[in-house]
């Protein structure tokens, strides 16, 4: 079976959908890998890394002949898709739930599509959890650009200068990206307090060494792992409660998704407006609207306060691919 890995062509798309360790061992188990000139360079895998595994080197234009398979990271584009032969198996994340038009020129061209989505989040099928594999890169750089932004050390530091105090970190939404986020924030020395709606994973929260706020806000959890989506009053009900409690925090952290949904939105503008200066806020949630009103998509914005200064809300998108190396290891595997 041919197998061709194509550049990654999608805006800010820097990782690469099979690695050289792979290659390797599917090259061993009888499969021909083709691999496109440049495809792993962002990510830090050259070609001369890919022949070295046994990959065959191709330009963009005979890429696709004779291949059995296509394996990438994002959707094809339009034009990528229409190259696609009848028959051929593609795998990536496909964005099912909300690309209803590219899943519909996908079918048109006959083209037999695993979207990684859709991978049932069970125990058999751990290995092959592309989303948690890259929520828990997204989690642990949503810390990092959170620590870059804030003007503050994040450990407590006893000086001969005096005592540091530490950074007062929340984290929303305990999640595979949240849980990464807590465990990140202990290991930099923040004092790191958890919320989720699901009271299942205070227990997880609290093995982190952080405090889990509750709010009185519960719903249960899906067969996905995800939280049920809230009532409106329950919504409202949170929003309330995080205005009260998030001006205590130095760095907000929201991983709050809702599969094939806009993500809800947690924390109002007025709660921002009470945080102190300096404060951030990383929004992870992001790509599909974000978690914060303030959010602006692929874009760090700071919002002033009536007394000066301001907060930084990040709406980074795309966190895996800031870390493609190791995003793009995880995925391959």
């Amino acid at each position: 079976m041919r197998v061709a890995v194509p550049r990654e062509t999608a805006p800010g798309e820097r990782r690469v959908a099979l690695v050289p360790e792979t290659v390797s061992k599917l090259r061993d188990a009888g499969f021909e890998i083709r691999v496109e000139r440049g495809a792993g360079e962002a990510a830090g895998f050259l070609d001369s890394s890919y022949e070295d595994a046994g990959a065959e080197l191709v330009d963009r234009g005979s890429l696709l002949a004779g291949a059995d398979g296509v394996v990438r990271v994002a959707s094809p584009s339009a034009h990528e898709a229409a190259a696609l032969q009848s028959g051929t198996v593609l795998i990536g994340f496909l964005q099912p739930l909300t690309d209803a038009d590219g899943v519909a020129r996908l079918r048109e061209h006959g083209v037999v599509a695993f979207a990684m989505e859709s991978i049932p989040r069970i125990t058999r099928a751990q290995p092959m959890d592309a989303l948690s594999s890259q929520a828990t890169v997204a989690g642990y750089k949503a810390v990092l650009l959170a620590a870059d932004r804030v003007p503050k050390l994040f450990p407590m530091l006893m000086t001969a200068a005096g005592t540091i105090a530490p950074v007062r970190a929340l984290v929303i939404g305990a999640g595979v990206a949240g849980l990464q986020a807590i465990a990140t924030a202990r290991r930099l020395g923040a004092v790191v307090s958890g919320f989720d709606v699901r009271p299942a994973v205070k227990e997880q929260v609290e093995s982190l060494g952080a405090a889990f706020l509750d709010l009185g806000v519960r719903t249960e959890e899906t067969e996905g792992g995800y939280a049920r989506e809230l009532t409106p009053e329950q919504q409202a009900q949170q929003q309330s409660a995080l205005e009260e409690r998030i001006p205590d925090f130095d760095v907000v952290i929201t991983t709050a998704a809702v599969p094939g949904r806009p993500a809800p939105k947690l924390i109002p503008r007025s709660a921002v407006g009470g945080m102190r200066p300096g404060s951030v806020i990383v929004d992870v949630a992001a790509e599909t609207g974000g978690n914060c009103e303030l959010t602006i998509p692929g874009e760090v914005v700071e919002h002033e306060l009536a007394g000066g200064g301001g907060v930084a809300i990040v709406g980074t998108t795309n966190l895996p691919s800031l870390m493609a190396f190791h995003a793009s290891q995880l995925y391959s595997r």
